[in-house]
């Protein structure tokens, strides 16, 4: 199995590598007559493409998406959507040294260790080149998601780098598009920028906590045991590349709570729906959303490319040092905030057309 799709009903395959002629996804499941141009994808590729400052890597990739199938006068057809984005600025020279050393903190001695071949280009399919293609996907089931859950919003933002952390009490959703890091705090983004600066010059990086937050959502997604809300969000962001660690509300925090402290108390709103006086759960109870906000946090590792030596070893077994050269984010949790956003949205359309296939939308009444 090559296991390089992702959901249930709405489904995604990505292909493509790093240096490769063009990257993309195949995006079948999805329901027919949704408004999509390549415009309205674009708009999201733009937000995750490369070189956007100098705290990102310097490749230059314009990320142009082009729909191939799928459509047709503007909207979709209910076939497979192809969507394909060109590699434009490939420099594989920069790895040819790399070809029989394996990179400390890469994928290349793993892939190595199971296929028994590899593409030094980049990482190749580990690269995380490779997210482009979600975010393009993930396009798709915004607009499919505005049609359905017109009130939903996805939003996602750093909240941590290294051991750096954004002040909650300063949290401004309007500075989150105003500073390089998505950052909704100006003042924790200014020391950020200063911090990597420093980094970046010495030839190293960072890692980062970025936090996404779907608001606006119903409740009564996902299912108890098996398919449950938190655990599909927990495996789409643990397969965005470098991503070590996923929480869902308070996450590891709850472990320091008492039960009091932890219960979310529920009461009648005056509009005769349910409320809760906190949100420890991120919005989902036994696998099933609350109607609260969704709150999932992930950790990115500190990108593995750095101009400092490593020791590593050849495919020989000889052991030697490694420098890699190329242009590399010396914090990939950066670009990781719309990759996160992304699969939030393509966990939550699948999540709301199995509901859909099962309940037909009927729900329990309360009052």
């Amino acid at each position: 199995m090559s296991l390089n799709t992702f959901g249930h009903l709405f489904r995604v395959t990505t292909w493509g590598e790093s240096h490769g002629p063009a990257l993309g996804a195949t995006v079948d499941g999805c329901p027919p007559g949704v408004a999509l141009a390549e415009p309205m994808l674009q708009h999201w590729l733009d937000r995750r493409k490369p070189g956007q400052s100098r705290y990102t890597t310097q490749r230059r990739e314009d990320d142009l998406v082009r729909i191939l199938s799928g459509t047709f006068e503007g909207r979709t057809t209910g076939t497979p959507i192809q969507l394909m984005i060109e590699n434009t600025d490939q420099r594989s020279k920069d790895y040819g040294e790399i070809a029989a050393s394996f990179r400390p903190g890469h994928a290349d001695i793993t892939y190595w260790q199971k296929y028994g071949i590899r593409d030094p280009r980049g990482g190749g399919r580990s690269s995380a080149r490779e997210t482009a293609a979600r975010v393009a996907a993930g396009g798709v089931a915004r607009a499919v998601l505005a049609d359905l859950v017109p009130g939903l919003r996805i939003t996602g933002y750093m909240v941590q780098m290294g051991r750096l952390r954004a002040d909650r009490d300063r949290f401004d959703p309007a500075e989150i598009d105003r500073n390089p890091f998505w950052c909704p705090d100006a003042s924790a983004a200014a020391i950020w920028a200063e911090h990597l600066d420093d980094l970046r010059k010495a030839g190293n990086s960072i890692g980062a906590v970025i936090e996404v937050v779907a608001s606006g959502l119903p409740a009564g997604l996902g299912a108890p045991i098996y398919g449950k809300l938190d655990a599909g969000l927990a495996a789409a962001m643990m397969s965005i590349n470098a991503v070590k660690a996923v929480e869902i509300g308070a996450g590891m925090g709850a472990a320091e709570l008492s039960g009091t402290g932890n219960a979310d108390e529920i009461f009648m709103g005056e509009d005769g729906r349910p409320r809760f006086s906190s949100n420890h759960a991120g919005g989902i109870l036994g696998g099933i959303s609350t109607g609260q906000d969704v709150v999932v946090r992930f950790a990115v590792k500190p990108t593995s490319s750095i101009l400092q030596p490593r020791r590593t070893i050849t495919l020989g077994g000889a052991e030697t040092e490694i420098v890699t050269k190329g242009r590399h984010d010396p914090c990939v949790g950066i670009r990781a905030v719309p990759v996160g956003e992304a699969m939030m949205a393509l966990v939550l359309l699948d999540q709301f057309l199995l509901d859909r296939a099962q309940t037909g939308g009927a729900r329990g009444p309360i009052g």
